[in-house]
């Protein structure tokens, strides 16, 4: 790196004697008197100027450059004159991943983002900052769940401009800035009466909606992008290839979340269900774009669908189905006509998912298995979250040891099918 610091006080001239004298220039004693030089990596020119009795701080600022350059760790200065919110604003036009993705993403940095930390510039902030910022998240009252989302796409921001080499570091990940903390609270699953309180709470044509929810697993838009050719009455499985998503106000159908296709074993008790259902409202064509508004179309026989006729809506469907059926059945009490109704995973539909794994844990289904049927790509996501629904391990361990060892079980009885001679058989 060529650098060098200017003296902008001082000139070099040649005496009429042909030897070289400094002399003053017409800024001499006014402004920033020295300006330290280089070329950057993109053949353009950058400067800093500073002020008298501070050449010393010239130089030490051109060495710092100069080893950041040999070591790749090199941040265009200007750079980050740009904003939070110009710079996310761009970041989120350059995403490639799933359209309602963005959308959210943009909906969490207008509210929650922008009008506190958008119009500082990136080089400007300090870790705290986004600890300020963090209070008023944590003040805001919202589930600590969305908090941490917010806090990670804007964190997320901040990475990909260290990435473009417009920041050294994120501040989102300094020792002393803390991400908001997960609601220590367990999911405690309804029971069976609460979810049959429900079911009866829907309109009749809406009501196996939770038998999909509650004996599938089902989320909330792959139900309502059930298609009859994918329930396998035969068979006994359901196929979930599809859900119907929001896109800002537009509906699509896309894949299951994280594009996981696959096949769920369909209980008779819901096969019956979905049976009945078809019988008294029967499937229809339902045309939507594919991933994107623009998308291409797509047809599918749905089993759910409006009284118009059209995909159902979820924000409709929560909100003029759901929270009334969660009134009757005593889940949430009542509330002014028109208040704005925004279920959370402990009252929406997502608590059926929560029924189902309780049930087949309950049962002793293992990890992976339910792992595939809910959906996760990571069965480790499934135990951190149902680990304490699952039976008590010790209480395992004993009947076990009773079964293989012919000792009676609670009732008296024996300790299982077969086990050796108890004290008093006779051998044959």
């Amino acid at each position: 790196m060529a650098g060098h610091i200017q003296d902008r006080w001082y000139k070099t001239e040649t005496a009429p004697n042909g030897k070289t004298i400094r002399v003053k220039t017409d800024r001499y004693g006014t402004g920033l008197r020295y300006r330290a030089r280089y070329v950057a990596p993109d053949g353009s020119e950058r400067s800093k100027s500073f002020p008298d009795k501070q050449k010393r701080l010239a130089e030490a600022w051109l060495t710092q450059i100069a080893a950041d350059m040999t070591r790749g760790q090199y941040v265009d200065p200007s750079a980050g004159k740009v904003t939070f919110k110009e710079f996310a604003t761009q970041w989120l036009a350059s995403q490639t991943t799933d359209p309602s993705t963005i959308v959210n993403m943009e909906l969490r940095f207008r509210l929650h983002a922008f009008p506190y930390i958008g119009s500082r510039s990136l080089s400007a902030f300090q870790p705290a900052h986004i600890r300020t910022w963090a209070r008023t998240l944590a003040d805001s009252g919202m589930a600590a769940s969305y908090q941490r989302t917010i806090f990670a796409n804007v964190s997320a921001v901040f990475g990909a401009a260290v990435d473009d080499g417009i920041l050294a570091r994120n501040p989102c990940r300094a020792g002393s800035v803390r991400a908001p903390k997960l609601d220590p609270r367990k999911i405690k699953p309804w029971t069976h009466d609460r979810v049959d309180a429900v079911r009866e709470g829907l309109p009749s044509q809406y009501a196996t909606v939770v038998d999909a929810g509650a004996g599938c697993g089902l989320r909330q838009g792959e139900i309502f992008g059930l298609a009859v050719d994918e329930v396998d009455f035969v068979e006994g499985v359901v196929h979930v290839v599809r859900q119907v998503k929001l896109v800002g106000p537009h509906m699509v159908f896309a894949p299951p979340k994280g594009g996981k296709l696959r096949d769920v074993p369909l209980p008779n008790v819901v096969s019956d269900a979905l049976a009945a259902h078809i019988t008294r409202r029967p499937p229809i064509d339902v045309t939507l774009p594919w991933k994107t508004p623009d998308g291409p179309p797509v047809t599918a026989k749905l089993l759910f669908y409006s009284r118009e006729r059209k995909a159902l809506n979820r924000n409709y469907f929560n909100m003029y189905l759901w929270k009334p059926a969660l009134i009757a059945a005593g889940v949430i009490p009542d509330r002014a006509p028109g208040e704005r109704f925004e279920p959370s995973r402990e009252h929406g539909m997502h608590a059926l998912r929560h029924y189902y794994a309780s049930v087949l844990l309950d049962s002793g289904e293992n990890i992976k298995a339910l792992a595939e049927y809910l959906g996760h790509s990571d069965p480790g996501f499934t135990l951190r979250t149902y680990t304490h629904l699952m039976p008590n391990s010790q209480d395992r361990a004993r009947r076990a040891i009773d079964a293989a060892f012919g000792a009676p079980d609670a009732d008296g009885g024996p300790g299982g099918e077969g086990d050796g001679p108890g004290e008093g058989d006779v051998p044959s």
